[in-house]
């Protein structure tokens, strides 16, 4: 069960990883509904993650590094920034949500943002906000699935 989790944690961050930027491109694009599911769909693959992620540590199952000692050092160093960013994405990420939903509520729909100044405000937030929580999402799915090849060539499980 250990292994399965562990496979299906770093497949739906990836996915998410995925998602985000394609939300990216198609806002860039100018296409705000595409963009809307595709940031959906990140959010659910990083929610499921977390889910996977955290039965898998709950049922026990954890790799640790057995590879050569030279390389020690730099696997702990990923991991440490790995954990540390996860850790800042969560908070990012929901701010920048509550900020497009409240610009969603108060413009009722995607077309009418740019008509609804309290709308248009809180769009704004969001992009600010998002000018950290993107780049820090994509580094935490990167590293994570950088993890998960390195531990399944130089980690054995904690028994």
């Amino acid at each position: 069960m250990g292994e399965f989790l562990a496979a299906a944690s770093v497949i739906t961050i990836v996915l998410s990883g995925l998602a985000l930027v394609a939300g990216v491109i198609f806002i860039r694009r100018g296409n705000r509904e595409a963009h809307m599911r595709a940031m959906l769909t990140a959010v659910t693959f990083a929610t499921v993650f977390l889910v996977f992620y955290l039965s898998k540590v709950a049922i026990g199952y954890t790799k640790v590094w057995v590879g050569p000692a030279e390389g020690r050092v730099w696997y702990l160093a990923l991991l440490a920034s790995h954990t540390l960013m996860a850790a800042l994405n969560v908070p990012l990420a929901l701010v920048a949500l509550w900020y497009a939903r409240k610009g969603l509520l108060a413009a009722g729909t995607l077309a009418r943002i740019d008509e609804v100044p309290a709308a248009r405000a809180a769009f704004n937030t969001h992009r600010r906000w998002n000018r950290w929580t993107v780049p820090v999402w994509l580094y935490v799915a990167v590293t994570g699935w950088v993890i998960y090849v390195v531990l399944e060539r130089f980690g054995a499980v904690k028994g």
